[in-house]
């Protein structure tokens, strides 16, 4: 997997179609097509064509309803210059080799047409805890995340690593992933899903972590 923020991001070596306008816009050329984050689109210089997409089967478009994750889609085909970005968050790049990335759901900007997507639930975790169902991209090609604020990359091999499930921006596939509940009564360290409880990750790999917790989950009264 490359990467600029692991310093092996080489220019030369890899397809040139996803590229950083700014820290805030990603640029794509086409062809080939592409899946956006529908309402992402802010300019494009050329002939393009934008139409929904679905989530590609009944299994993932029903996991999509009951667990409101999964980014709502747009699938881009034509020639030319799209621009994207999303509330001016700043703009991370994973050129995939044959390998897999989870992303939160909310975080995921674009993605190369050729990769496969699931959503997959975290061992643990109850429906009602949000950001605990994550989307699992595998293939050979560009993903784009964001990360609200400048993100933190935490190398999971280093120690046990924890992050607030609305924080986590994206993290290796191949990581054992779980939950840990705080057991002192009423530590709500994590105000992302208003309980006292972190994703825990476990393996070699990394954590990408960003500096929010998104907006705050309002209580019913």
């Amino acid at each position: 997997m490359r990467s600029a923020l692991f310093g092996n991001l080489d220019t030369q070596q890899v397809p040139a179609n996803f590229a950083l306008q700014n820290s805030k816009m990603l640029v794509i050329q086409l062809p080939p097509e592409v899946l956006a984050r529908q309402g992402s689109m802010v300019a494009f210089q050329g002939r393009m064509d934008f139409s929904y997409e679905g989530a590609g089967g009944v299994g993932k478009l029903f996991k999509k309803m009951v667990t409101g994750e999964g980014a709502p889609l747009m699938r881009v085909t034509g020639e030319g210059r799209l621009f994207l970005a999303d509330n001016a968050d700043d703009i991370h790049l994973f050129y995939l080799e044959d390998e897999a990335i989870t992303v939160n759901g909310r975080n995921l900007l674009a993605l190369d047409a050729q990769l496969t997507w699931d959503i997959q639930r975290v061992q643990g975790a109850g429906v009602a805890a949000g950001g605990l169902f994550n989307m699992t991209i595998k293939g050979t090609g560009w993903v784009a995340v964001t990360a609200h604020g400048t993100p933190v990359l935490l190398d999971t091999a280093q120690s046990p690593t924890f992050a607030d499930g609305q924080s986590a921006v994206c993290w290796s596939a191949g990581l054992q992933v779980g939950v840990n509940r705080t057991l002192k009564a009423g530590a709500l360290i994590g105000r992302g899903s208003g309980e006292a409880m972190q994703l825990a990750f476990q393996g070699q790999g990394f954590v990408l972590v960003q500096a929010s917790e998104g907006p705050p989950v309002v209580q019913a009264k």
